[in-house]
């Protein structure tokens, strides 16, 4: 199973580097390094701040574009992985030993599973998850 881990943002995220911040990333980079070796990380990255993001509002064909930074700061992502695990009980053991990159602020981490084919039974078929291109174009949210 894959998992989405979402390192939510606490909006005060120091702007320079301090030891203490140096150490946290150092600490993050090896346990990134054992989610590696161990095969479960597959993809992740750091998200710049609020104030460079962009979202688009949706209103059947209307979009509308309205920039950061937002309000609401502590639900803005701020760096993201996707693990593959056996399940989420497993996801759930590597984040209790994930270090805290803010040890001395709340911080938020959300864990979401990915869908599975079983999860989109009867939205498609079983040709155009194991060739989500070549079925109808968009069908799955992919161009």
């Amino acid at each position: 199973m894959r998992v989405m881990v979402f390192f939510k943002d606490s909006g005060d995220m120091p702007v320079e580097p301090t030891p203490e911040m140096v150490a946290a990333f150092r600490a993050m980079d090896e346990f990134t390094e054992e989610l590696v070796k161990a095969g479960v990380f597959v993809a992740g990255a750091g998200l710049k701040s609020g104030a460079d993001a962009k979202r688009v509002v949706m209103d059947g064909k209307k979009r509308t574009v309205i920039d950061g930074p937002f309000t609401e700061a502590r639900e803005m992502v701020a760096g993201f992985s996707i693990w593959e695990v056996k399940d989420m009980d497993e996801a759930l053991a590597w984040m209790a030993r994930c270090p805290n990159v803010l040890p001395d602020r709340p911080g938020e981490i959300e864990l979401r599973p990915f869908m599975e084919a079983a999860d989109l039974e009867g939205f498609v078929t079983e040709e155009d998850l194991a060739n989500p291109r070549t079925g109808e174009r968009g069908k799955l949210g992919v161009a």
